[in-house]
This record gives structure tokens, C-alpha cells and sequence, in this order.
């Protein structure tokens, strides 16, 4: 019983990790066709803000958790209008020499990746310089789950039900909101879009930071159980990447099938090797395996699955 129910609660505790580590990545990457390897980095700056929100400002945890998001959400913002659109090295381009000065990151994905990959650098060393190397951590609230001999964490099961309303929060924005349809038409066809009369400038810069602020909330949330580091978002960043290309082209849906497998196959190996390493090793494995035989990833075998069975149909 107590081996069945800690079994349980580590299924919970890995899916509420990787769809969390997930989230904001997979806006910016599956929607926008950013590869931003600084996502481990934002997540940062917002389980920075939300610790320093709580032992410097004295702020509760839930009033510093949304502090923590919402300077992550800003950040964000600043990032997309001068490093991956170059709206601002533009803007002074076009008023200094008469021409633009960059060109968009948008679905140019190995210029995506040294850019963020350079911001990640500066970012960490920044936190270093600043910070130094750790900062005074948050008790984790709540105490724990107690059945006799077993004991768990109470405040993990509540990330898992948070990751939950995560996932249906994101689902229902971008699919049915007219902001949703705005990003999806945009990302489709910014010329049509355009004409059609949405502000694609403005749309790309809000998923941007709706992206941002999804990291950031994943690093305030995980707070109270880090040790603060400059180098803690390295811990999430492949999960969020396999997570994210495992689940395929639909980004929640995905996210949240992907966070499910791989979550259990994570806790499952971690609980019978009492080994995280092995339990990380185990992902890996079955991520490597899911992109060797399910090269659209989860969603995109569904959709095959979906339009056969419409030809069958069709046919007959």
C-alpha cells in the first residue's frame, strides 16, 4: 500500500514537473517557432523574483508567486522586441541609416538557437555577478500527506493540480478566444493576417510573453523546493524540449499526453532504482524512441490515425 501510494504521488509529482517546465516553451517554440534555449533562464528570473519577493519584501508566497510571473511576462517582452523580432534595433535603424537593422528570429530556428543560447550565457553570469551563487530559499508551505509510515510533500500534489489548470487555461485562451484565433493566423500567415487586419507585430510580442510569463510562473511555483542557483533552470530544460517534441504539433493537447507518458515513466524507473538519474535516463530512452517511431510526435500519430479513418469512411 505505502509503495503503490508513493508510486502515485511521484507519477503526480513528474507530471505536474514536466508539463510545468513545458508550458511556456511550448508557446514560444511550438506556436512561434522560436527555439529558445534561455527558457531554463526565465524560469530563473522567476523563481528569483518570487524569493526575493518573499525574504526581501515580505511579500506571502501567492502575492509573490504572481510577481514572480508577471516580471518574468515583462522580461519576456523586452527580449522579444529587441532580440527576436529586433523591434527596437529596427525602430532606431529606420531613424538613423533609413533601413532595418536585423532580421526576425521567427521560424529561423538555428539563428534562434545562438541567440538564446548566448542570452541563457549572459543571463547566468548576470544572476552570478548580482545574486552570487545561491540565495536565502522559501519554506515550503502546506507540510505533508501522512498514511502511517508514508509521508509526502503536500505542496507538490498541489503543483500537480495547478499543472492541470495550466494546461486547460492555455487550451482555452488560444483555441477559444478571438486573441487565440489572432495567434493562430498570425503563425499560419502573417501577410494574410495582416491584410485581414490583425496587429501581428502586437501579436507576437503578447504570445511572446504569455510564453515568458508560463516560464516564469513554473519557476515561482517551484520555488519553495529549489535550492536558489543561477544554474536551476538547467534542470528543466530538457524535460520542457523532450516534452514539448514528444507532444507534437498541438501544443497543449501534446503537452499535456507527453507530460503524462513521460512523467510515469520517469517516476516509475525513479521509484524501482530509488534513482532520479535513472528515472531521467528512463525519459530520455522513451523520448528517443517516441521521435524514432512517432516522428510527429503523439498528436501528430493521432491526427494520422484521425485522417485515415475519415478516408476509410470517405471511401466507403
Amino acid at each position: 500500500m505505502v509503495n503503490g501510494l508513493n508510486l502515485a504521488f511521484q507519477v503526480l509529482d513528474s507530471f505536474a514537473f514536466v508539463v510545468l517546465a513545458a508550458a511556456g516553451l511550448a508557446v514560444i517554440f511550438g506556436i512561434m517557432g522560436v527555439i529558445n534555449l534561455a527558457h531554463g533562464e526565465f524560469i530563473l528570473v522567476g523563481a528569483y523574483a518570487t524569493t526575493l519577493s518573499v525574504t526581501k519584501l515580505g511579500l506571502p508566497l501567492p502575492v509573490a508567486i504572481v510577481v514572480g510571473s508577471l516580471v518574468t511576462a515583462v522580461f519576456g517582452v523586452a527580449v522579444e522586441r529587441t532580440i527576436i523580432s529586433g523591434f527596437v534595433p529596427n525602430w532606431i535603424g529606420q531613424r538613423t541609416v533609413g533601413r532595418d537593422l536585423v532580421e526576425p528570429l521567427y521560424d529561423r530556428l538555428a539563428d534562434s538557437m545562438v541567440a538564446t543560447f548566448g542570452l541563457s550565457l549572459v543571463m547566468v553570469q548576470g544572476a552570478r555577478i548580482i545574486f552570487g551563487n545561491n540565495l536565502d530559499t522559501v519554506g515550503t508551505p502546506f507540510g505533508n500527506v501522512s498514511y502511517g509510515a508514508f509521508s509526502y510533500s503536500t505542496y507538490r500534489l498541489v503543483l500537480a493540480g495547478v499543472s492541470i489548470a495550466v494546461l486547460v487555461v492555455a487550451y482555452l485562451v488560444f483555441t477559444r478566444t478571438t486573441f487565440g484565433t489572432r495567434v493562430r493566423a498570425t503563425m499560419a500567415d502573417e501577410q494574410t493576417a495582416k491584410s485581414l487586419g490583425v496587429d501581428t507585430e502586437r501579436t507576437y510580442m503578447l504570445t511572446f510573453g504569455i510564453g515568458s510569463g508560463l516560464a516564469g510562473l513554473t519557476g515561482a511555483l517551484f520555488a519553495p523546493v529549489l535550492s536558489m542557483q543561477p544554474t536551476l533552470g538547467d534542470q528543466f530544460l530538457i524535460e520542457a524540449f523532450v516534452a514539448v517534441v514528444v507532444g507534437g504539433p498541438s501544443v497543449v493537447l501534446g503537452t499535456a499526453l507527453s507530460g503524462g507518458v513521460l512523467g510515469a515513466i520517469s517516476a516509475t524507473v525513479t521509484n524501482l532504482t530509488d534513482s532520479t538519474t535513472f528515472g531521467r535516463i528512463a525519459l530520455l530512452l522513451a523520448a528517443m524512441l517516441a521521435l524514432r517511431f512517432l516522428p510527429g510526435g503523439i498528436t501528430g500519430f493521432i491526427e494520422r490515425v484521425r485522417s485515415r479513418r475519415r478516408e476509410a469512411t470517405d471511401g466507403d
